[in-house]
């Protein structure tokens, strides 16, 4: 059975406050990750599975997308898991993902 999120679920589940124009861009970057239905429970679990490396799943502000992104302060080791926890994620729900240059960031475009 898949359970789609509504736009306010998950402003919810990733700390957003629930404002007009918040679920307003939280229904444009849903409809423009592509399939993002066939694995949103997955990426709710990253989330939670993030924060003890200082890292969080997030709206972009410069595109309608989702992003994955952590602390920039944390150790080299911090560093590895939190990249091997993202690439891994990524290959098992087979999602595209887009690293930025020299940022521990990393844009979610979809399946």
């Amino acid at each position: 059975m898949d359970i789609n999120l509504t736009p306010e679920a998950l402003l919810s589940q990733l700390g957003y406050t629930k404002t007009e124009q918040s679920i307003r861009q939280m229904e444009k970057t849903i409809s423009n990750t592509n399939g993002f239905n066939k694995f949103s429970k997955h990426m709710l679990s990253l989330h939670d599975q993030l924060a003890h490396l200082k890292g969080f799943i997030a709206l972009s502000n410069s595109k309608d997308v989702f992003k994955i992104k952590r602390s920039e302060e944390v150790s080299k080791e911090i560093d590895e898991e939190f990249t091997n926890l993202v690439e891994g994620w990524a290959n098992k729900y087979k999602i595209e993902l887009q690293k930025v240059a020299k940022k521990p960031t990393y844009y979610i475009i979809g399946q």
